[in-house]
C-alpha cells in the first residue's frame, strides 16, 4: 500500500470513529439476510429471500437534526433519468439546510481539515458548503438527455432508474428503509463473490439485490446504520482525492 493509501485509510478510519450518531445493529436496527441473491432473471421468480431486509429500525434515530435533515431531501427528484428535474425554492432551502446541519458535526470537520490540507477545499467555513454544493446538488444532463435530469446527491443517496428496468445508484441504507417499509422495495437476497466472506448480521455493509420502481438493482452495496454525515464526508472524501 502506497503512503497515500495508507493516509487515506487513516482518515476514513477516523471518520468511522467518530461517527457518534451510527446505530447499533441488533440494537438500534436488525436486519435479516435470509439466502443469497439468485442470478438475475427476466421475470420475477428469482427472489432468493421471502421476507423484508429490515425486521426493525428504531425510528428515534430519524429526529436527530441530521437524519431529519437528510430525510427531507429524498422526495426531491425524479428517479427516471432522462425526466428534467425542477428544483423548487424550498426544496434549495433543504438542501441548505442539510449541508449547515452536517457541516457542524466532528465527522465532516475531520473530512475539512483533511481536504483544507491537501488544497483540495477552501477552508473558509462557507466557500466549502459552497463547493459541497456544487458537488453534491448541482444539476446535469446525463448522456443521451438534453436537460439537467440528476445530480450526485440524488445518483448516490436517492437512486435512479434506467429505462425503467434498472436501477443505478442508490447506496443509502435510510432511503432503503423508508422505500422498503412503504412496499416499495422487494429485497431479494444479500450477494457475495466467491473468495469474498459470508456477510453478518452485524456489520455495517452488505452487498445486496432488490427491486425499485420496477426496476431492478442486480449488485448494490450499501453501509447499514451509519450517520448521513458520515457517508457524506466519506464519499465527499472519494470524489475529490480521486486521480479521476
Amino acid at each position: 500500500m502506497i503512503e497515500s493509501d495508507r493516509e487515506l485509510s487513516a482518515m476514513v478510519q477516523e471518520l468511522w470513529d467518530n461517527d457518534v450518531n451510527r446505530l447499533m445493529p441488533g440494537k438500534d436496527y436488525r436486519i435479516s439476510l435470509q439466502p443469497k441473491a439468485r442470478p438475475v432473471a427476466n421475470d420475477d421468480d428469482n427472489d432468493g429471500a421471502g421476507s423484508p431486509l429490515f425486521t426493525f429500525v428504531d425510528e428515534n434515530i430519524f429526529k436527530k437534526e441530521t437524519f431529519l435533515a437528510f430525510i427531507s431531501l429524498l422526495d426531491n427528484y425524479e428517479s427516471d433519468t432522462g425526466e428534467p428535474e425542477i428544483v423548487t425554492p424550498e426544496e434549495v432551502a433543504e438542501n441548505h439546510k442539510f449541508l449547515d446541519s452536517i457541516i457542524q458535526t466532528e465527522t465532516m470537520k475531520i473530512a475539512h481539515k483533511y481536504l483544507v490540507g491537501k488544497h483540495l477545499s477552501p477552508a473558509d467555513e462557507t466557500q466549502f458548503k459552497e463547493q459541497l454544493y456544487r458537488i453534491w446538488f448541482e444539476l446535469y444532463a446525463r448522456r443521451g438527455s438534453s436537460r439537467p435530469d440528476s445530480s450526485g446527491f440524488e445518483h448516490v443517496f436517492v437512486g435512479e432508474t434506467r429505462g425503467r428496468r434498472t436501477v443505478i445508484g442508490f447506496h443509502n441504507w435510510i432511503q432503503l428503509y423508508l422505500q422498503e417499509k412503504l412496499g416499495h422495495i422487494d429485497y431479494k437476497g444479500y450477494s457475495v463473490n466467491a473468495n469474498s466472506p459470508q456477510p453478518d448480521e452485524n456489520k455495517h455493509i452488505l452487498a445486496l439485490q432488490f427491486s425499485w420502481k420496477n426496476g431492478i438493482k442486480p449488485k448494490g452495496s450499501i453501509f447499514i446504520g451509519v450517520s448521513p454525515e458520515f457517508e457524506f464526508a466519506l464519499y465527499t472524501l472519494c470524489f475529490l482525492t480521486s486521480p479521476n
